[in-house]
């Protein structure tokens, strides 16, 4: 069986995206969480995922041999591995735009994600207008997504961004969460994908094992100072 190893649910957006799709896709597989605890090469979970990848981050996919350690290239093995889920749009024009989009999440959007850091059972709406006002980078980040998605949804139909579940929804997911978790202000057709993307029982399941954990790590916590 295939092993996912992840941190913190809460916290962890990477995760969370391998997680979510392999959960919606219903790919069997064995979840194991290496809990954060600090960063630097010296912390208890770096010397853990650093025995498992050169890079020391997680999420990590194993399967039997082969170690995968990147989301773009977990996704891809996936998708090579269950064919029958279509976990790409089928249409080969849409597959490539939603490769497209994916790796624009992969390497873009640092201001959201700097400014707005991961934080499921937290509700943020007083720093998201702070950032909303101060972070100039925020602003047409969202902007950007906001006109992402709406083409991708009027284009294919919804309610998912290509129609059904792909790995575009999963990869997105984080970035949902966070919309929600700072109430930053976005469209009625955005934020009704939001719900729609909160629904999916893959995200409920990622959702609630978050809200179990009632960890507080002060280091993922630019707003508060306590849960």
């Amino acid at each position: 069986m295939l092993k996912l190893i992840i941190g913190n649910k809460n916290y962890s957006s990477w995760s969370m995206r391998a997680w979510v799709l392999l959960k919606q896709a219903g790919i069997p597989f064995e979840e194991v969480m290496v809990r954060f605890d600090a960063f630097d090469t010296g912390s208890s979970f770096k010397k853990t995922v650093a025995e498992l990848n050169p890079v020391g981050k997680v999420p990590v996919l194993i399967d039997d041999t082969l170690v995968i350690w990147d989301t773009l290239a977990i996704a891809e093995c996936l998708a090579e591995q269950f064919p029958d889920k279509l976990l790409w749009p089928a249409d080969r024009a849409a597959r490539a735009r939603a490769r497209s989009v994916c790796a624009e999440m992969h390497a873009g959007f640092t201001g959201l994600r700097s400014h707005c850091p991961m934080n499921i059972e937290a509700s943020l709406a007083d720093a998201g207008r702070l950032v909303w006002r101060d972070k100039p980078a925020v602003r047409p980040e969202v902007e950007r997504l906001a006109e992402m998605w709406q083409g991708l949804l009027k284009e294919h139909g919804g309610p998912l961004l290509f129609g059904r579940f792909s790995i575009a929804d999963a990869y997105f997911a984080p970035v949902c969460t966070r919309l929600k978790t700072y109430a930053l202000p976005v469209p009625p057709m955005i934020a009704d994908y939001v719900e729609q993307i909160h629904a999916l029982p893959g995200v409920q399941a990622w959702i609630a094992g978050a809200l179990a954990e009632q960890d507080f790590l002060p280091f993922e916590e630019p707003y508060r100072l306590k849960r």
